[in-house]
């Protein structure tokens, strides 16, 4: 458990950060750093008793964050559509190292990657590890995306070494909850009546449920290494689009249709070697359907 530490979180209102920092500011001093571009964002944040900053990170002016905090979990993300990479890039590579910089004094900094740096592999049913070839997973919502995350990983390793600063590197895979994710936006779309779209038959993940993420930080952080420490961020169990579709649909008592649009060249699934993670942090305690009874009560209360 992180307990009596002064803590900063970028992106603190985003899908992951925002329960994160509600966890953390339970028993720590939490600061939330992001553009709150989107109205009552702020405000939301407040109410948990995080001190928000509003700052651009991409422009690199940091001069209204304090630089003293004893750790730093960077969750702050680009993923737009379109092809502007040069955007792209200064989103999450340059400004990953303006904050690791400004932040060089800290005990540990824990960087948010992706799943979607893997290099492709054929087979739906591959378990990528951490040692697996790096590549772009050609992501459909974002095309830039996997590129410059891969160079965000870059400029993380980097930083650790420059600033003899501990960092983590954790490969987040499909995070779910309440407060959003792919699970839930499919639970969403079931409640909806509207199919939900996938990618492959079957479309594999390793999902990891809200209350794992925000517990196994302070492990991520106690692994914080130099040279950096990189980690799989996922679920102890593979499970598909598909089921998980099948058992909202259970839980929701609605019809769930599942539509495939198999696209080339991105990932056919995305399985997550956990052996690392689970060797940091322990087994996961909240398995995916609990995850998803959970995400469906919450979202759609009465259908549960």
């Amino acid at each position: 458990m992180v307990s009596d530490h002064k803590i900063l979180i970028t992106g603190v209102s985003g899908q992951i950060a925002f329960p994160m920092a509600e966890h953390l500011a339970r028993t720590n001093e939490v600061w939330g750093l992001a553009r709150f571009s989107e109205p009552g964002s702020r405000e939301r944040v407040d109410a948990i008793g995080v001190r928000t900053v509003a700052c651009d990170l991409a422009s690199g002016d940091l001069s209204g964050v304090p630089d003293d905090f004893s750790q730093l979990i960077h969750l702050a993300a680009y993923q737009r559509p379109g092809n502007d990479y040069d955007i792209a890039l200064r989103h999450n590579a340059e400004a990953t190292g303006f904050i690791l910089e400004h932040c060089r004094s800290a005990r540990a900094a824990l960087v948010m990657s992706t799943h979607s740096i893997y290099k492709p592999n054929p087979d739906p049913m591959h378990v990528y590890a951490e040692t697996d070839p790096l590549g772009d997973a050609n992501a459909q919502h974002s095309p830039t995306y996997s590129v410059s995350k891969i160079g965000q990983e870059a400029v993380a390793r980097f930083c650790a070494r420059a600033f003899d600063l501990p960092v983590t590197v954790a490969r987040m895979n499909a995070s779910f909850g309440p407060n959003g994710g792919l699970p839930a936006l499919h639970v969403d779309a079931i409640a909806a009546g509207r199919p939900v779209t996938t990618r492959w038959e079957p479309c594999m993940y390793s999902p990891i449920y809200e209350d794992d993420i925000n517990t196994q930080v302070a492990a991520l952080l106690d692994a914080a290494s130099v040279p950096a420490t990189i980690v799989n961020w996922a679920g102890d169990e593979p499970v598909s689009v598909q089921e998980w579709s099948a058992y909202a649909s259970e839980l929701l008592d609605k019809v769930a249709e599942v539509v495939v649009h198999p696209i080339d060249g991105t990932l056919r699934g995305s399985i997550a070697d956990t052996t690392k993670r689970a060797s940091l942090t322990g087994a996961c305690t909240v398995d995916w359907r609990e995850g998803l009874r959970r995400t469906v009560a919450a979202r759609h209360p009465g259908n549960d």
